[in-house]
């Protein structure tokens, strides 16, 4: 079996272009989203701005990181690259800001010199991914031996646990949601899933009451916005409004007043917007091209050449999956608000890069899938 270095020209021909576009049409469908509604605050122009700076930044990045050979990567920064991503969450915990003084989550951190603050759970999801596919791809022949179950859960709880002591409770269901995503597709037995199923059941009785009334209320009112119309269910009431409004055509580009009552109309519920102003056309748009990328990661993870490959694609695939579900189900009234954002449609630097960069190494597990002469290299 020989091994061969792939040129670069051939390297852009092996790019899925069906992960290309679909991302493309989601993109272009934010920058529209909020340039029609630019004039709805002060700052609205200076939003459209920074999104497409976001977005050519993020595809520049893409590709560069589609260059690089993951498996290589991998076989010898793993560890650092975990260090790396505990110690950015490490320092969110120590050094973390919120959106405003009066918010209780921390999860953002100021960097000198730059005029943006950064969301660092972002960037560590796909250190996450890769490090963890790793774990998976090297535990794989014994993974549901207890003491590597174990391995993998210290794992994988150590990065969401210091999420959620930023407080950022929205991000730590994401990171749990992605490690049970690829422990499932990694073989682990769904023994295992029903005992941790068991454990969860057992103790909400006595977790409940720990919980502040804050806390309750936002769980509850999450699944019924109607039970607080004026301070908890608010944002949530307001976006089923402007969908509603949008009917099947929308109000067009510059149409639509609504979104404008829902607080954070311009990130989280952005959907919102889209679902006013392009109507169900443009939501079934954005959830198709959504719906694409998704079912794609996953032929590329059956088709990928190696078994850690396919575990990182299932990993991003769970991201792309879990957020799309909540974003959407919380703008619609029917989910817990998290402050989880809208892959490829949201507002915020962080968000569109940390999803371009996702894109990358998926690229990068496309260009390098044939890399070996003569026979296919065992998974």
């Amino acid at each position: 079996m020989k091994e061969f270095s792939v040129s670069l020209k051939e390297k852009l021909r092996r790019i899925d272009y069906v992960v290309f576009f679909s991302v493309f049409g989601m993109t272009s469908l934010s920058i529209l989203t909020l340039a029609g509604a630019a004039n709805a605050s002060a700052a609205g122009p200076r939003r459209v701005v920074i999104q497409i700076a976001a977005s050519l930044v993020g595809l520049v990045m893409a590709y560069i990181i589609s260059l690089f050979d993951y498996d290589e990567l991998l076989n010898h920064f793993t560890l650092p690259l975990l260090g790396i991503g505990v110690g950015l969450m490490i320092l969110t915990v120590i050094f973390g800001v919120g959106p405003d003084e009066t918010s209780t989550n921390k999860c953002w951190l100021s960097i000198p010199g730059l005029p943006f603050d950064i969301q660092p759970a972002e960037f560590v999801k796909i250190v996450f991914i890769m490090t963890f596919a790793k774990h998976i791809d090297i535990v794989k022949k014994k993974i549901n031996h207890p003491l590597v179950v174990l391995s993998l859960c210290i794992h994988g709880g150590l990065i969401t646990g210091l999420v959620l002591l930023t407080g950022d409770l929205g991000s730590a269901l994401v990171y749990l949601a992605i490690m049970a995503i690829m422990l499932y597709t990694g073989g682990l037995s769904l023994w295992y899933f029903a005992a941790a199923l068991a454990v969860v059941i057992v103790l909400f009785p006595y977790l409940w009451p720990k919980l502040s009334e804050y806390q309750q209320q936002r769980i509850l009112v999450g699944f019924n916005p109607e039970l607080d119309p004026i301070k908890y269910g608010y944002q949530a009431l307001r976006s089923r409004d402007a969908i509603a409004a949008g009917g099947f055509f929308g109000a067009g580009f510059s149409g639509g007043s609504y979104f404008k009552l829902v607080p954070e109309y311009k990130s989280d519920f952005l959907f919102a917007v889209v679902a006013e102003k392009f109507g169900f056309i443009g939501t079934f748009f954005y959830m198709a091209l959504m719906g694409t990328l998704i079912f794609r990661l996953i032929w590329i993870a059956r088709h990928a050449r190696k078994d850690c490959g396919a575990n990182i694609c299932m990993g991003v695939a769970a991201i792309m999956l879990v957020q799309s579900l909540e974003n959407i189900g919380m703008c619609l009234g029917m989910l817990p608000v998290v402050g989880i954002t809208l892959p490829f449609l949201s507002y915020g630097g962080s968000s569109m890069l940390a999803s371009f960069i996702y894109i990358g190494v998926i690229q990068s597990i496309v260009t390098h899938n044939q890399k070996y002469y003569f026979e296919r290299e065992n998974a």
